[in-house]
């Protein structure tokens, strides 16, 4: 069928979550390289940018004050504190974009993902949760970035964890064994969700019509 022939469809939230370290941002660079048209979700922070991060880019860098009006008019679709500082997700380009008719990425964790599911945008979410070969693998690579200390490296892999015992509140859930092959799977599950019936909303008008033209014709 050409692109003539279809119709407009509704837009997705793609939420990838997983564990610090096993491999979502990898994933979701992958994906937007397969399809540049995602729009990749910049949320906001009050932490302080790393080096090489823009503002506007990897985050929107905000006052805490500022992140607190945020969430006090309304506008975050999700937020929380992670590692004692404030994480969110601003609404208004979120709803832009599904006005549009274009798919969102989102790297977030649990708590943001739950709130995106629970919000006026459930039915568009497809949750994708990402894990680790195994335990050691996981605290290889976060001590493999050379970012963090002891003590930040053990905080995350006591949060590694309890993020791990969310997995079962995901649509899909991927073993990240292999990076290529993972980023596969992703693509599939998205190539496969755009096409669901409910996202194609003009497919009952293209039905209608092939009924149409069958009586026309006989």
């Amino acid at each position: 069928m050409s692109d003539k022939t279809r119709g407009p469809r509704r837009g997705l939230l793609i939420i990838l979550s997983s564990p610090s370290g096993a491999g979502k941002s990898s994933l979701a660079r992958a994906l937007r390289d397969w399809d540049p048209s995602i729009r990749f979700s910049v949320s906001a922070t009050t932490r302080a940018p790393r080096p090489g991060e823009v503002d506007g880019r990897e985050y929107h860098f905000v006052t805490p004050e500022e992140f607190e009006a945020m969430v006090a008019r309304g506008d975050m679709l999700e937020h929380a504190r992670v590692f004692g500082q404030l994480y969110g997700t601003p609404r208004a380009p979120v709803a832009a974009a599904m006005a549009a008719g274009e798919d969102t990425l989102f790297d977030i964790d649990w708590q943001g993902g739950q709130q995106i599911k629970v919000s006026d945008l459930n039915a568009d979410v497809v949750s994708i949760f990402i894990l680790p070969p195994s335990i050691a693998a996981l605290e290889s690579r976060l001590k493999g970035r050379g970012q963090d200390s002891a003590e930040v490296i053990r905080a995350r892999m006591e949060k590694s964890l309890a993020e791990i015992s969310h997995w079962a509140e995901y649509d899909h859930v991927l073993v990240n064994d292999d990076l290529d092959r993972c980023a596969e799977e992703v693509r599939t599950i998205v190539a496969a969700e755009r096409l669901r019936r409910s996202r194609q909303p003009w497919l009952k008008d293209f039905v209608r019509a092939l009924g149409d033209e069958q009586e026309a014709s006989a």
